[in-house]
């Protein structure tokens, strides 16, 4: 895939409109490595002028800052935002709303401002002025919930987007009983994918893909590659030889659109 680095823009001496943040999910999960080549297919076919960090990519720190390591998270987000500032950078888009509340909300206290969105607002935005153009028909009719990713959910208040680009496909959205600002955790947030569970009756992906089931929609669609990860975890675990999919909305409009572009 044609995809360039910053480091390579900048010795031919252009400089892109956007840094497609990739993440560690996106960059080396076999799963999440999907998303990101859906994404830079769209970005690629609404002609984006884009780039990547590549090697020159670090964890935004996250995960420490979750687990309750400040020290850690300092390190690491200092770090990326000198490679930022050598690079210029004013506008980021990431595909995982843990990178997005991050660099969005906590980097601005250490010197790192940005414009920030995440994959949905972009794909949304793009659709909406036309770049992107929809082929109605695959998901049209379809049943499909949607699952709000906390991040980008109750933390940052965004609920429209890919609402917006699950309508552009004339799917039949069916919310589940907790939704919205109401919605549940899929138990990975707050670096609980990198540890064991505590005790308890229920794990929360089981409960959270219960939920969605109950809306007999046949597709689940997620906005973070963790989420993704535990709500086909919860599928497995729940369903065998389940044929419920979990799709990045990205994969979704990824295969929808008209191939004119």
């Amino acid at each position: 895939m044609n995809v360039p680095t910053l480091k390579e823009l900048k010795e031919k001496g252009l400089e892109p409109e956007i840094l497609f943040w990739v993440g560690c999910a996106g960059s080396f999960d076999d799963r999440a490595k999907k998303i990101t080549k859906s994404f830079v297919r769209l970005l690629n076919k609404a002609n984006i002028s884009y780039g990547v960090l590549g090697v020159e990519e670090s964890c935004t720190g996250d995960p420490a800052k979750r687990a309750g390591n400040e020290f850690l998270f300092q390190m690491q987000a200092v770090s990326n935002i000198e490679v930022l500032s050598s690079y210029n950078i004013k506008k980021i888009v990431t595909t995982c709303p843990h990178c997005f509340n991050t660099i969005k909300n906590e980097y601005p206290s250490l010197g790192g401002t940005y414009e920030v969105l995440h994959h949905t607002q972009l794909l949304d935005q793009l659709i909406k002025d036309g770049k992107i153009k929809i082929e109605e028909k695959l998901y049209k009719g379809k049943k499909i919930t949607f699952h709000d990713p906390c991040y980008l959910g109750r933390a940052n208040n965004e609920y429209s987007a890919p609402r917006s680009l699950i309508d552009s496909v004339k799917a039949d959205l069916k919310e589940m009983k907790s939704c919205k600002d109401k919605a549940l955790c899929c138990g990975a947030g707050g670096a609980q994918m990198f540890k064991e569970s505590e005790k308890g009756n229920q794990e929360i992906n089981i409960k959270r893909t219960k939920q969605a089931v109950k809306t007999n929609a046949k597709i689940i669609a997620a906005a973070c590659p963790f989420c993704n990860t535990m709500l086909s975890d919860g599928i497995k675990a729940t369903h065998d030889n389940s044929d419920i999919k979990v799709l990045d909305v990205a994969e979704i409009i990824d295969a929808s659109v008209s191939k004119e572009l």
